[in-house]
């Protein structure tokens, strides 16, 4: 198949098989001159009602050296069907995965979302492997000191430490755990951050000693306006700037929502801003929107490009 050279964000976006990628509500893990992207495989018929499903089948892996064209590593953990009582049964929900290497025990350690199809239990998920694209040990799931867990990011700082962002009590707050030097256990060291105000799907990252963070409001699958928010910590205090989305239908995040952003290795200031356009009656045709992330001064802007590539960094 041809080679993609730029991106299109929103159209169909295969992978070097030439089938839709399904990476979604995703992450990007760079390691050893490799981009990998983990995601949720949705590759399957979405339920009618309220909720609008798909059965679990498991987080999905694909590698890149160029960002552009991805080739599927297969399904990293997958789907329990044989155990009703696992995570990761067909039936209950696991969302939103994030992977992250840990430089003390050389262990990948991913997190995700897990949780019952109603959203009651609320869970944050744990597996591990010895290699980034390697088949996953599932460890479990925790509510990390006694709180209720949802949308979710991981994030790591230059330091080593790690910390885990997350809706919590019912989406009204979201809170911020650091983990242990083995990244499998909370600590103490916890903050709540947008009081009552009802973010989710946070997307973290740091430039010049800032911490930011992306995150939309709570409608559902249906699109709403992001909100950039700064701090000199990961654990805050926070502060809302402004939304940082431009052009066409900025609005509403470009009918998207934030899952995650990430350092463009080899590149000053080079940060790309994950997005997923959810299609709450096809989830397997939902769409991927990733555009640059542009800075003036401390100003932050994300703008509508329905084409770009990598050159608008240089």
């Amino acid at each position: 198949m041809t080679l993609n050279t730029s991106f299109h964000p929103g159209e169909p976006w295969l992978d070097t098989d030439g089938k839709p990628i399904q990476a979604h509500g995703g992450c990007m893990l760079y390691d050893d001159g490799v981009y990998y992207w983990f995601g949720e495989n949705k590759d399957s018929d979405t339920s009618e009602g309220f909720l609008h499903r798909v059965d679990v089948i498991g987080v999905s892996c694909y590698s890149s050296t160029d960002l552009l064209n991805w080739k599927n590593k297969g399904i990293v953990l997958p789907a329990e069907p044989d155990n009703p009582a696992s995570d990761l049964h067909p039936s209950k929900v696991f969302e939103r995965p994030k992977v992250l290497r840990n430089p003390k025990t050389g262990k990948y350690v991913l997190f995700a979302h897990a949780d019952t199809a109603d959203y009651e239990t609320a869970r944050i998920g744990i597996a591990i492997s010895d290699t980034p694209n390697g088949k996953y040990t599932y460890l479990g799931s925790i509510q990390p000191n006694g709180n209720d867990s949802r949308d979710i990011t991981a994030f790591q700082d230059d330091d080593g430490r790690a910390y885990l962002f997350f809706s919590s009590e019912w989406n009204k707050t979201l809170h911020i755990i650091q983990l242990d030097d083995e990244y499998l256990r909370p600590t103490q060291n916890e903050s709540r951050a947008f009081i009552d105000q009802s973010r989710e799907a946070p997307a973290v990252f740091k430039r010049n000693g800032k911490y930011y963070i992306i995150s939309s409001g709570c409608t559902g699958w249906d699109p709403n306006r992001a909100e950039l928010a700064v701090a000199d910590s990961p654990l805050g205090p926070w502060t809302v700037i402004s939304d940082p989305c431009t052009g066409k239908d900025s609005e509403i995040t470009f009918y998207a929502q934030s899952a995650f952003v990430f350092p463009v290795v080899g590149k000053k200031d080079a940060f790309i801003a994950m997005f997923d356009r959810w299609n709450k009656d096809n989830l397997r045709d939902s769409r991927y929107v990733w555009l640059p992330v542009q800075f003036n001064g401390e100003q932050v802007k994300i703008q509508w490009r329905s084409e770009w590539d990598l050159s608008v960094f240089d």
